[in-house]
């Protein structure tokens, strides 16, 4: 019993390591992102077709490619594109990854 305990254990570990790799594959090497639009007032998440906004009605814009995003190390707020402060919870903004 102890035997077959330590087989199943080993073979959900490959299992696990093996699809975890192939995501990862899959990842860099997948389809480029469409381009995202969003609306000037941020009412609404962005969206991967241009239109208007479901809320206030403004014409969706094309999200600028940024070089660099900065988050809140607590994710209290959407990424930024500058360094700074949080507004929420006042720490500094990290550097994404």
């Amino acid at each position: 019993m102890k035997k077959i305990r330590v087989f199943l254990v080993a073979v959900m570990a490959i299992v696990s390591v093996a699809a975890f790799a192939f995501q990862e594959k899959q990842h860099k090497h997948g389809k480029k992102e469409a381009a995202k639009y969003e609306c000037p007032m941020k009412c609404e998440a962005p969206s991967d077709k241009p239109g208007k906004c479901g809320k206030c009605g403004m014409e969706l814009k094309k999200q600028k490619e940024a070089t660099a995003q900065y988050e809140c190390p607590m994710k209290c707020e959407p990424a930024k594109d500058k360094p700074g402060k949080c507004g929420k919870c006042g720490m500094d903004l990290k550097k994404k990854a």
